[in-house]
């Protein structure tokens, strides 16, 4: 028998998220960002419900093949641009669209002098301070991008660094639209919070990553609780041990969880090799929470490679073979992040190929809303 451990991918949800940026941005056209395996849940589990976007953003050229694989005939978006020269007949054969951020990248484009028309977007650094040029030299880019016989349509593009903050975008917004003022073409700015926050920022494209799959920009739940949005990916696991403690016992490793009264705990399978942080709080203040039998409780203990100690105080019903969700359906995901001192983002990502995953399908109502 398989350990209990799996991961289920929801594309109704993932359709649904979709639809909510929709709403949000109704004059934008949409690059559904899918890089890092989208998010960790799987290009080829994830394609279906998000086959209604206009348009797909990624890193990787193998995953760009892939959703041609898949039968996506639509817009791919490089975000990161390419690489090296051997890249560019690839851009061709696949029907690419490219980030252009250097100068490196254009001195590429002219020694490969592809057939062309390439689309590119050709990005502008606003203040995030790691791609694209800088407001002083981006028209001398467009212009050079422009005289390149192989560029066809060129959208300005930039990305925020404050959208999910106080700080906000202002200052971008600003350094943007004085550095691509008169040029023609379209813009592509929105990243996911300022899909939810910034409408001012939608133009004719918006590229939202982690709300499509249900979780918030800034990390904190309750920030996309009233957007419709919804978890897309959940993991579950089962107890496979129970154990009484008296005053005093310890729990795990280094002893970090020291009962003071009697109580009972359960052992899960899942751990650190399992993509569960291993920095999730048994103790103290903030520890994470599960749902077990559909209670919510919380760790005990610290996390190992292939276990989880939980407190069944709030659920005396448990014993083993009760289900357990360690985030999504019923638990946000960016609850567990926070009491793991990182993101919803880290822990979608890391989920590891040991745990398997399966489907929640559309049904033909979903595939045609």
């Amino acid at each position: 028998m398989p350990r209990p451990i799996h991961a289920v991918i929801h594309q109704p949800a993932l359709a649904n998220n979709l639809d909510v940026v929709r709403r949000y941005a109704p004059q934008s056209r949409i690059w559904a960002v899918v890089k890092a395996n989208a998010y960790g849940h799987g290009i080829r589990r994830a394609f279906a419900g998000m086959r209604g976007t206009d348009g797909f953003g990624l890193l990787d050229l193998n995953e760009a093949v892939l959703l041609r694989d898949l039968g996506w005939q639509g817009p791919i978006l490089l975000l990161e641009g390419f690489f090296q020269p051997q890249d560019v007949p690839l851009l061709e054969q696949y029907r690419l669209t490219t980030a252009i951020h250097c100068d490196e990248q254009l001195r590429m484009l002219e020694v490969a002098r592809p057939r062309g028309p390439l689309a590119i977007q050709l990005k502008l650094n606003t203040g995030m301070n790691r791609l694209g040029f800088r407001p002083e030299a981006y028209r001398a880019a467009w212009e050079r991008a422009r005289g390149l016989s192989c560029v066809g349509s060129i959208v300005h593009m930039t990305h925020f660094s404050d959208a999910d903050s106080a700080r906000g975008i202002a200052h971008q917004i600003e350094a943007f639209d004085t550095a691509t003022a008169n040029l023609p073409g379209e813009a592509s700015l929105s990243n996911s919070a300022a899909v939810l926050w910034h409408p001012q920022a939608h133009r004719a494209w918006v590229r939202p990553g982690v709300i499509l799959y249900g979780a918030s920009p800034t990390g904190i739940a309750a920030d996309i609780a009233d957007t419709g949005l919804q978890p897309a990916m959940s993991l579950h696991s089962e107890l496979i041990a129970v154990q009484d403690l008296q005053p005093g016992d310890t729990v795990g490793y280094g002893s970090m969880f020291t009962a003071d009264r009697p109580m009972r705990i359960g052992i899960v399978a899942c751990g650190y090799a399992d993509g569960y942080p291993r920095h999730a709080a048994g103790w103290g203040e903030r520890p994470a929470p599960v749902l077990v039998d559909g209670t919510r409780t919380t760790l005990v203990g610290r996390v190992s490679m292939d276990m989880v100690c939980v407190d069944l105080t709030p659920c005396p019903k448990a014993r083993v073979g009760s289900p357990v969700t360690l985030w999504g359906q019923g638990l946000p995901i960016d609850e567990v992040a926070a009491a793991s001192g990182t993101v919803g983002y880290e822990l979608m990502c890391a989920l590891a190929m040991r745990v398997p995953c399966t489907v929640a399908t559309l049904t033909t109502a979903d595939a045609t809303a």
